[in-house]
């Protein structure tokens, strides 16, 4: 414990480190970053004939294993431990002749200038910037002076740290804008991941001469030796990458520890773009009782299939992980941005990243399985894309869902998970003359899919929970033949004013929406079509709906899981609509409200499945196409009135 500094500011002192070195004897003493390590980023940057000079080399073996290996031999280290340098001299003494041990301070270093190639710093800067006191800043400001100073142009400046945000920042930040390459290094770890858990950075800093006048910065980061350097725009983008990199090596230490109580989220990202290019799910199964074969699995979900709740809900892969009967399952969802060679391609790109993420239970050499829905990534293909001044990006795609049916999707990239619209897609019909396929030929693929939209498809539980409460409407007769005025708030692609539109032949319906380019993308990719029975507003929703009269009924879809917030939004529409039904939507946060101005039109539960089961039968008219997926009378079995 007397070896520990008493205070921050001691391990700039040179009489600390004078009594460390004195009571710790002759043991090396590495701090972080054994030199098998660090070896493949200074062969890369440390050449053989290079002249090397090691700030604050305490009594590390780095310099004699660089010696001894063939790194470098031209080594000049440095230290204001007079008890650390006697001790390096008597261990390499006329072992090493071309390497020297001198007492020195690094602040005020007695080196012609650009005398050497390479500057070598491994943890010194991390001891010196300990605190951002002013005193302490001055120091690394002088540091860094004199490192450059004694450096050659085109000469490295490589700094061993844990990277700090501070101290990152700090060095990145002074060498960038003296006009230096800025380039960081993340060091792959030993096997011994209990002597310490954070990873360890190499800043690489290449000096040119300053241009006057030039404002451009060139960062990098290398998050793996053997990758590519990343580009990044600014400091704060460098801090935060580095940033990531240490969350991610504390996560992985944390899992391999111990199960995990609640789902752990993360992002692996493209090497050479940095955009997100997997996201992971961690999720433990206690009840799961695990055998040899059963601790842990990868589940990759198909494109396009991540927004279905088993997927993308908390919930829903508690289920999944429960049901597929593995301690561990880490889901795997693919983004749109990206490409993906097929499931032996996505297996040998994540297989190293996985296994960091495996659980302290599993066997050593175990094979662990990759799964997925009927063995394929499924199909995801973008056909447009733009942004709104309202909606900000957008996206259309055509993705392939459970056999052999596509469908066509809006996706607002803010709440990329979420599905804004969706519409099935037809087969396409042959020409007359045209022979049919034949069976044993494959099915089009999406690179030419199909286009003509499914208007009898309802894709939201609550759009189809809104056409049956339009039972609340009306006489004994079935509505179909029954003038109605409709409004919708909400284009979307449109796939519920268009039903309206088609299977209630005398409705009129009128949409408000706010986003024109909402509209002009329902045009063009949904098959929505304005007639004298269908006209979009370009409005605010609410300022329309204020302008209406009490009367008929207002279906309303809630989204709330605020619970304080969705009792004040009931106690509104109670003083407005003395009757409301509400309808829960199963696995959803969804709850759907039908109300009325009056009690005159009350109608119990069952009565109103009867009416919908009447409804759907004056629907599904011979010729008219109908998607049996869906029963009205049993969309309204669970009605309850509040």
């Amino acid at each position: 414990m007397a070896l520990l500094p008493r205070s921050p500011a001691e391990f700039g002192s040179a009489r600390y480190w004078e009594r460390f070195f004195r009571q710790r004897g002759d043991r090396p003493f590495e701090w972080y970053g054994t030199f098998p390590e660090l070896c493949p980023v200074l062969r890369k940057y440390v050449r053989p004939r290079d002249k090397v000079l090691v700030v604050g080399c305490g009594n590390s073996e780095l310099s004699e294993q660089m010696y001894d290996t063939g790194v470098c031999e031209d080594i000049v280290n440095i230290d204001i431990s007079d008890a650390a340098i006697r001790q390096m001299r008597q261990r390499s003494g006329s072992r090493r002749p071309r390497m020297s041990y001198l007492l020195m301070d690094m602040l005020h270093m007695d080196f012609p200038d650009a005398h050497f190639q390479v500057v070598l710093d491994k943890g010194t800067l991390d001891a010196l910037l300990a605190d951002e006191q002013e005193a302490t800043l001055a120091k690394v400001d002088k540091m860094f002076a004199e490192i450059s100073r004694v450096l050659q142009v085109g000469g490295r400046y490589l700094c061993v740290s844990l990277a700090q945000a501070h101290v990152v920042k700090k060095a990145v930040k002074y060498f960038s804008q003296e006009g230096w390459v800025v380039r960081v290094h993340q060091v792959a770890g030993s096997e011994d991941k209990q002597q310490f858990v954070l990873p360890i950075f190499v800043y690489v800093m290449t000096k040119f001469r300053k241009i006057p006048g030039s404002a451009q910065q060139i960062l990098e980061i290398c998050p793996e030796e053997q990758d590519k350097p990343m580009r990044v725009e600014s400091v704060e983008q460098l801090v935060a990458a580095v940033k990531d990199r240490q969350h991610y090596a504390l996560l992985c230490s944390q899992l391999s520890k111990s199960p995990c109580g609640e789902q752990v989220s993360l992002d692996l990202c493209d090497k050479e773009s940095g955009k997100p290019r997997y996201t992971l799910h961690v999720v433990d199964s206690p009840s799961v009782k695990t055998s040899r074969d059963n601790h842990f699995a990868i589940f990759i979900i198909p494109q396009g299939r991540e927004t279905e709740w088993l997927f993308g809900t908390e919930e829903g892969r508690r289920q999944l992980a429960t049901s597929a009967g593995f301690g561990r399952l880490v889901t795997v969802a693919l983004h749109r941005e990206q490409h993906y060679e097929g499931m032996a391609g996505i297996q040998a790109e994540l297989s190293g990243k996985v296994m960091e993420l495996a659980p302290p239970s599993l066997p050593a050499r175990q094979q662990v399985p990759f799964l997925s829905v009927g063995g394929d990534i499924g199909v995801r293909t973008v056909r447009h894309r733009d942004a709104s001044a309202l909606s900000g990006e957008f996206v259309v795609e055509d993705v392939k869902g459970d056999g052999s049916c596509y469908f066509r999707r809006l996706i607002f990239l803010r709440n990329r998970n979420v599905v804004q619209s969706e519409a099935r897609l037809l087969p396409p019909t042959p020409l007359p003359g045209q022979k049919k396929r034949r069976k044993d030929k494959k099915k089009p693929s999406l690179a030419e899919p199909p286009t003509a939209i499914d208007k009898s498809y309802l894709c939201c539980e609550h759009h189809k929970a809104m056409v049956a409460g339009l039972c609340l409407l009306g006489g004994p007769d079935p509505l179909p033949g029954t003038p109605l005025a409709v409004l919708v708030v909400g284009l979307g692609g449109g796939s519920l004013p268009l039903f309206i539109h088609d299977y209630f032949s005398p409705a009129h319906v009128a949409v408000v929406e706010i986003d024109p380019s909402v509209l002009e993308v329902a045009t063009r990719w949904f098959g929505f079509c304005q007639d004298e029975r269908m006209q979009v507003h370009v409005s605010d929703g609410l300022d329309y709906v204020a302008k209406l009269a009490a009367e008929g009924v207002f279906i309303l879809n809630l989204v709330c899981r605020d619970t304080q917030l969705k009792e004040a939004v009931l106690a509104t529409l109670r003083e407005v609509f003395p009757l409301l039904y509400t309808r829960h939507i199963e696995g959803e946060v969804n709850e759907i409200l039908f109300c009325q101005p009056s009690h005159e039109g009350r109608r119990e539960p069952a009565e109103l499945g009867t009416r919908a089961q009447a409804l759907e039968g004056a629907l599904r008219q011979p010729g008219r196409p109908w998607d049996s997926s869906y029963v009205l009378a049993d969309v309204l079995q669970a009605i309850k009135i509040l």
